[in-house]
Order: C-alpha cells, then sequence, then structure tokens
C-alpha cells in the first residue's frame, strides 16, 4: 500500500489516495497522473518533518495534506505557511519563525 497525492497547476494537493506500491514494475505515478489528468507524487505516511518515527530520513518532507504545496527544488511536500514572519527550513520542509 503507498500513497499518492495530486496537485494542481500550482502544485498546490488537492487529493491523496491510497494505491498500489511501486515495487510492482509500474510507474503508479505515471499512471495516477494520466487517469486523472493532474500530476501525482507519491508521499510518505510515515515521514514528518524530514525524518521517519526512527529517526531515519523520510521520504519528500512531509505526509502529503490538502493544501500542501510540493516543491520540486527541494522535493518535498511543504505546508501552508503560518504566517508573517516564518521561513522555510528546506531541510525539515517545515515553518520556522524569522530572525
Amino acid at each position: 500500500m503507498a500513497h499518492y497525492a495530486f496537485l494542481d497547476e500550482q502544485n498546490v494537493v488537492v487529493e491523496v489516495i491510497v494505491g498500489r506500491d511501486e515495487n510492482e514494475g509500474v510507474d503508479w505515478e505515471l499512471h495516477y497522473a494520466e487517469v486523472r489528468g493532474l500530476r501525482c507524487k507519491r508521499t510518505s505516511y510515515n515521514t514528518l518533518a524530514g525524518k521517519r518515527p526512527d529517526g531515519s530520513p523520510g521520504y519528500r518532507g512531509n505526509y502529503a495534506g490538502i493544501g500542501y504545496t510540493y516543491m520540486g527544488e527541494i522535493d518535498a511536500f511543504v505546508p501552508p505557511c503560518p504566517g508573517d514572519g516564518f521561513v522555510l527550513d528546506e531541510e525539515t520542509a517545515t515553518w520556522v519563525q524569522g530572525c
């Protein structure tokens, strides 16, 4: 079982689904994108702030949620900015209060 996020034209997550594992020789990101007509990226249910629960590196920053943005330049899902004065920590794909 794997999870996939569908993105709008601005790379904002509009839907997350449970789908097929990619170890079956099929590019499921491409398959789901073609079926839905939306860009699709796999996301990991076990990733938060760049890490898995055991502390090992996570997959794509955070588990994608509706309203999150996929940032291709850091290959991560980033939550909406909580307000003015926050800056993105690209290592954790989270917002921190700026200086």
